[in-house]
């Protein structure tokens, strides 16, 4: 008797054919304290996608803005098909992407910046690399020179030291401005961790990708909200999520000091055996004790790093919570 034919639990393949004229498309923006440039960001975005796309609709992410946020969306034109999605509190960047692509609609979701940054005339050529079959076609920055030089070297170290350790391949200078068919968006929605990375992500999941080149447009209104802290953040816990070399590293240190120590014990021994040497003095003893305990802490440290990523994941707590969804009818609705 044959075997039953074997089903995968989840499938997340590809339509065969594509068509645009068939396809809903929703850009995600996520935003915090952009009152000053979320208006002309989305209507320049609407007035690109109205001029090239059948059916389409914008959603704004929300993440506990302090300032007008949420009021600027909310008065913008019915006709630019705008909802937004208003998170209970500021999770970061990282969460409202997570809640955009949780809440988008489309058979094509495209990340962009609420900052206007991101230039619409890459939609084009993505949708044309759609068109032709592409799962996910993400921009690379071709220019950091405007950018400060603590992000910029900071960035090129991440990339290197990621990718000596790193589990995949992460495209540098490659970010969250990309389009993203309906089976990467389904492929992202199961991913059940909660620490999340999302560029780290894009490249877990695989899929046919290709990037494009772009230089980002200068910001035109306000300023970024993204302090150095906030990268040192997102650093961390990329490295953390996506690299186990932290870990190797303080093996291979520990290995090391334990081979240095062993043949300085044996130097001592063989001194006083047979050639009745003095035993350095207490200084030189102290200064080792507090040598390699200070090395023992580092490494604790770095442990209890991981230790705590796998803390939060065990809480079980959701990535982000919901405190109303507005429909670009105007009407909002709150969440149970």
């Amino acid at each position: 008797m044959d075997a039953p034919a074997l089903t995968p639990l989840t499938s997340f393949a590809p339509p065969a054919r594509r068509a645009l004229d068939a396809t809903l498309l929703t850009v995600v923006i996520p935003a915090f304290n952009e009152e000053a440039a979320i208006g002309e960001t989305v209507r320049t975005i609407a007035s690109w996608l109205s001029a090239h796309v059948p059916h389409w609709d914008i959603l704004v992410v929300d993440d506990g803005s302090t300032d007008h946020t949420v009021e600027a969306v909310l008065n913008l034109s019915p006709s630019l098909h705008s909802s937004l999605l208003r998170l209970s509190r500021n999770f970061g960047k990282e969460a409202a992407l997570t809640a955009g692509l949780d809440h988008a609609r489309g058979g094509v979701v495209i990340g962009m910046d609420a900052d206007g940054q991101h230039p619409v005339d890459l939609l084009g050529p993505m949708l044309k690399h759609w068109l032709e079959g592409v799962d996910m076609v993400y921009a690379v920055r071709q220019d950091r020179d405007q950018e400060p030089g603590f992000k910029r070297v900071g960035a090129r170290w991440f990339y290197r030291a990621l990718g000596m350790g790193g589990q995949i391949h992460i495209p540098e200078d490659a970010g969250d401005f990309r389009l993203m068919d309906r089976c990467v968006v389904d492929a992202l929605k199961a991913l059940p961790e909660r620490s999340r990375f999302m560029k780290g992500l894009y490249a877990w999941v695989g899929f046919r990708t290709l990037g494009l080149p772009y230089t980002p447009l200068a910001r035109q209104h306000g300023v970024t909200t993204y302090s150095k802290r906030k990268l040192i953040k997102l650093a961390w816990t990329g490295f953390t999520g996506f690299s186990a070399l932290p870990l190797r590293v303080s093996s291979a240190v520990g290995l090391l000091l334990s081979a240095l120590a062993f043949v300085y014990g044996v130097v001592v021994v063989i001194d006083n055996l047979f050639f009745q040497g003095s035993v350095p003095g207490w200084p030189t003893i102290v200064a080792s004790i507090m040598f390699f305990s200070g090395v023992q802490l580092l490494f604790i440290g770095i442990l209890g790093e991981y230790l705590a990523r796998v803390f939060d994941e065990v809480k079980g707590r959701p990535t982000y919570l919901v405190a109303d969804i507005t429909p670009s009818s105007g009407t909002r609705h709150a969440v149970e």
